[in-house]
């Protein structure tokens, strides 16, 4: 199983935890030790299962905005984007529990024309402030079919790191890495109003491979 790049920290950590936890119990408890190292594994074993790659087969798109991130459908809204389209739009949002993907993927094909990190809250990510008071970082895409995309990644009540590798001018390819959110957290993306909305509230993403809105050319 490949893992993640973000992964090196955070399973030196665990590693140091469950060695010096494992050390400690059977030198102390014994047969009893079990009762602790096993729950121990299990957690380890979870962190290394949260930082996977899965092989993902990746399409050229132009029209099809394409699912950001693993996780749930759990907003489909007209709101009004204030901090870089300063109009209207349609916001889809995705939580992601901590047993999913965390790789954070490009929705649209296009030019970075924007990117910008706030600091802020941990509210719980299906919040709907958290769009606006968690940490989180905001990316733009002029798209091919010439439409200005915004997409957030957005920090939850676990997560406390969110990395983004874009910079202005970088070429995006829809499905493609731009980042990752270490545990639960939520990306939202704010579509023209006139996309062709296909996924619905309820429904289960995988990043990188499932269309979820189509905008006109």
């Amino acid at each position: 199983m490949k893992l993640h790049k973000e992964s090196k920290g955070t399973l030196l950590v665990a590693s140091i935890v469950v060695a010096l936890f494992t050390f400690l119990s059977v030198h102390y408890l014994g047969m009893l030790s079990l009762l602790v190292i096993v729950p121990l594994l299990i957690l380890y074993g979870l962190v290394f299962w949260f930082f996977r790659v899965p092989k993902r087969e990746i399409l050229d798109h132009k029209e099809n905005v394409i699912a950001p991130v693993d996780g749930k459908v759990v907003m489909i809204k007209e709101v009004y984007e204030d901090e870089f389209l300063k109009d209207k739009a349609i916001q889809v949002s995705i939580f992601m529990s901590p047993l999913n993907v965390h790789i954070c993927r490009y929705p649209v094909s296009g030019n970075v024309i924007y990117k910008k990190y706030h600091p802020g809250k941990y509210l719980v990510a299906w919040h709907e402030k958290s769009s606006t008071e968690n940490e989180r970082t905001t990316v733009a895409v002029e798209s091919m079919t010439n439409h200005k995309v915004v997409f957030r990644q957005i920090a939850g009540y676990v997560a406390r790191r969110i990395v983004f590798y874009c910079t202005l001018g970088d070429e995006a390819k829809a499905g493609h890495e731009f980042g990752f959110i270490k545990f639960g957290s939520r990306m939202d993306v704010f579509l023209p109003l006139d996309s062709e909305i296909i996924c619905k509230i309820g429904d289960k993403t995988k990043g990188g491979v499932d269309v979820i809105a189509r905008m006109k050319e």
